[in-house]
């Protein structure tokens, strides 16, 4: 359970929609590069369409605080079938970092532990979705306008304090203040939008969602569990 867990959720009913070509993508996607079953509806690059109009209006502003900036979407749209495989891939990932070959016992334990920190459960129950199957979530980063990303200071999905937002607060080195004014401007921009920032990722922020609700004082998110009626691109 997530803090964010009880509220109520009221689906407003608006569809999916694909992002507009002038928001870059991070291809090839990652997730699907390593198999994850998206199945034949499965493009990622999809949010609620209220979502997608307020992620235009943060890149909007991101574009006038700095014309040579724009976003560069990591991930959205996550069906619950990618959330159970990347949560079980990222368990193994961490278990070969750390030398644990037992699936079981204290350091299991602690891997799982630590990964649950960055990766929502997969729960069916649609009282409890994973914020990216909501269609509300979005993983993002700043980028050039010719779609190299920046540095940031830390790999998106990378599990540690090093994802927290504000890791590098307070650091006196130029490395550290850069990378802190970057994610501060993220947040700037997109907050301004009326998105909510994840508390343990600086990429992750949503709009309408459980999470965004709590972070808001909201009593009722927008959106449930979302589901794409056709391949979209």
């Amino acid at each position: 359970m997530r803090p964010w867990s009880p509220i109520l959720i009221e689906d407003c009913g608006e569809p999916l929609r694909p992002l507009p070509g002038t928001l870059l993508r991070m291809e090839p996607h990652p997730y699907m590069a390593l198999g994850a079953p998206y199945g034949a509806s499965g493009n990622p690059f999809q949010l609620r369409q209220g979502v997608v109009q307020r992620l235009m209006d943060a890149q909007q502003r991101l574009i006038e605080h700095d014309p040579s900036l724009r976003f560069g979407i990591f991930d959205a749209w996550r069906p619950i079938a990618v959330q159970a495989f990347m949560v079980d891939h990222s368990i193994a990932e961490l278990c070969l970092e750390r030398g644990v070959k037992a699936r079981s016992g204290d350091a299991f334990d602690r891997v799982v532990a630590d990964v649950e920190r960055f990766w929502a459960a997969p729960s069916r129950d649609p009282s409890t979705p994973p914020p990216h199957s909501t269609g509300a979530a979005v993983d993002l980063t700043l980028s050039s306008s010719d779609g190299t990303p920046l540095a940031m200071g830390g790999e998106i999905d990378a599990i540690g304090a090093v994802s927290e937002p504000q890791h590098y607060s307070g650091r006196e080195d130029s490395d550290s203040r850069c990378w802190h004014q970057r994610r501060q401007l993220l947040a700037d921009v997109m907050e301004e939008a009326g998105f909510a920032q994840h508390p343990n990722e600086w990429w992750h922020y949503s709009f309408g969602d459980q999470l965004w609700a709590w972070r808001k004082g909201a009593t009722v998110a927008r959106y449930a569990e979302a589901v794409s009626s056709a391949l979209t691109s």
